[in-house]
Order: structure tokens, then sequence, then C-alpha cells
């Protein structure tokens, strides 16, 4: 018999009192979900994801997650267009979860619009209730209290893991353009990074088997880039890696961004340099592909988490 999981939250993030109940466990469903982000970028992939969702509605899913990017870095970022996609999303069977990405409000002033404008608006479509968007929901923690503003960052438990939702965009994630995005930035980081740590409490307290973090940015976990106000990625990586080393138990990253698959093990144990065993990042597919990612949950497997590229389905197939 299932207990109640009414618990009150006094971490830093400032959550609300009530976490959902998880969903069914991995063992009793054969737990699968969907993995999707950078796409659509114009209409050509509008209807690329027409048929994506044709093909994942025949498939048995617990739930779909789109890591951002509904649009080009040129945009368009008008109403019409996001109303349009928050229309297209909801003819998911499954029930269905994103965060903002990068060319979703971070970029959308190439194309006139204020940044800020856009996000309160993806938030209004997306993220004002606390349930998926999907034919089938699922309920939803959102991010509250001191950093209730910041609705995108969301949290439920399924199959004994965490999946857990950040607002961390690509664009150096909006740091170094404006002195207003530099403080739009500190701003949210600090909800961002009071969230994961929030996060790992929650599942260490649950006993839970592992984590899924998931944002738009690639991080650049190599630190090859070099930008032009200072890297906006630097204390997001910190964290996932102490997050990981913390937890002890398996994390999975998903992010987009960089648009080609990647599976691997980007960060280094600072005490070794080897790899860190229990941390993977995958990344998901992007514009020009319309392609997803099954994952499933294996409670067997010491990694926990398995991966299977989709190959893409051409419009009308």
């Amino acid at each position: 018999m299932r207990r109640r999981l009414f618990i009150l939250l006094l971490g830093i993030a400032g959550c609300t009192a009530h976490i959902p109940p998880p969903l069914p466990s991995a063992v009793d469903t054969g737990f699968a979900f969907g993995l999707i982000g950078d796409t659509p970028y114009g209409a050509s992939e509008v209807l690329a994801l027409d048929a994506m969702i044709e093909e994942m509605n025949l498939e048995q899913l617990a739930f779909v997650i789109h890591v951002g990017d509904i649009t080009s870095g040129l945009g368009p970022c008008t109403d019409r267009w996001f109303e349009a996609r928050r229309l297209q999303f909801k003819k998911l069977k499954h029930p269905f979860v994103i965060v903002p990405g990068d060319n979703d409000w971070v970029d959308c002033h190439r194309s006139g619009f204020d940044p800020m404008e856009r996000l309160d608006k993806l938030r209004e479509l997306f993220q004002s209730s606390d349930r998926s968007l999907g034919e089938r929901t699922i309920e939803l923690e959102r991010q509250s209290g001191r950093y209730a503003q910041y609705r995108e960052h969301m949290r439920w438990i399924a199959a004994n893991v965490l999946f857990v939702g950040v607002n961390v965009p690509g664009s150096n994630n909006n740091l170094g353009r404006t002195a207003a995005m530099n403080a739009e930035h500190r701003e949210r980081m600090a909800a961002v990074l009071a969230w994961l740590e929030d996060s790992r409490r929650l599942a260490e307290r649950r006993d839970l088997a592992g984590m899924l973090v998931f944002a738009q940015a690639d991080p650049d976990f190599e630190g090859r880039l070099r930008r032009r106000g200072g890297d906006g990625f630097a204390e997001f990586r910190s964290a996932l890696r102490d997050l990981a080393m913390r937890f002890g138990r398996p994390v999975l990253f998903v992010n987009g961004d960089s648009h080609f698959y990647k599976f691997d093990q980007p960060i280094a144990d600072p005490a070794t340099g080897q790899p860190l065993r229990n941390f993977t990042r995958v990344i998901v597919f992007g514009s020009p592909q319309t392609r997803w990612i099954r994952a499933n949950i294996d409670p067997s497997s010491p990694q926990l988490f398995r991966l299977s590229p989709v190959l893409q389905t051409a419009p009308g197939q």
C-alpha cells in the first residue's frame, strides 16, 4: 500500500509542502520515457515534429522531456509561434514537460523582443500549472518561496528516480551582453543552485536510486570556450560535479544546444583526474534533425539509465 507522501520541505530553495506521489516503478512497468530538444526551428521541422509526435504516441512512455529551443536563434519569437507550439505539444498522449532554451527568450532580442518579457510568456504558456502538458498529465513540484518566479524549475519522482528541470540556457547562460542581463543571470543561478541542492537532499531523504537533471545549455564541460564577460556556466558545472560526488548514486544530465547526439562522462574526480563514474551526460538531437531518444530505467544496471536513439521518421510516413 502506497504511503502518503506529504512532507514539509525546509530546504534553501523555498519549496512547496507537497511532493507529488511517485509514478509506478520501473520493475512494475518496464519504465520508459522520451527525450527531445532543439526543435522545431521552422515550418519544415513543424511537420517533422508532428510525425515524431505521432510515432511517440504509439509508444508506452511515462512522459516526454523537451530540453528547450522551440524556435531558431533568429526566431520567430512571437506569441503566435509559441502558442502554436503549445497546441502542437498538447497532441502528445503522454505527459510533456519543457524548460526554456536560449532561442526561446535570451536570443529574442535579435528579433526586437525583450528577453524577460518572452520568458514570462513562456512561463504563462508552459509553466502556469502544477501539472504537465499532454493528453495524460502528471503532477509536478515547482520551485516556490523565495524563488517562486522560477516556475520553470520543476521536479517529480518516478521509478525511484528524481527528475529535476532547471532553466540554464545557451548563449553563455545570458551572461556578458548587458548589465541587466548579467543581473538576471546572477539571480536565476542563485535559484538554480538552491534547487539542485534541495533536490539532492530530497533524493537522499527518500533513499532514491538516482537523479536525472535536464537543462537546455551545453555547459562546456571541457572548458574550452572563451566568452566575453566570463564563463556563464562555471557555477553550474561545479554544482553538477558536487551533486554527483555528494549523492554518490547515478546521475544523468540531459542537455541540448549542440544538436548532435553524445553520450559521455565529462566530469573528472578532482582527486584522481578520472571520470566520475556515477555522472553521465547525454546530448539530445537538434535541428535540422527531428529525432528522439528512448530512455529506460533499469534497476539491475549499475548505470541505472539506458538510452536508445530512435531513427527520424519522415512526415507522412
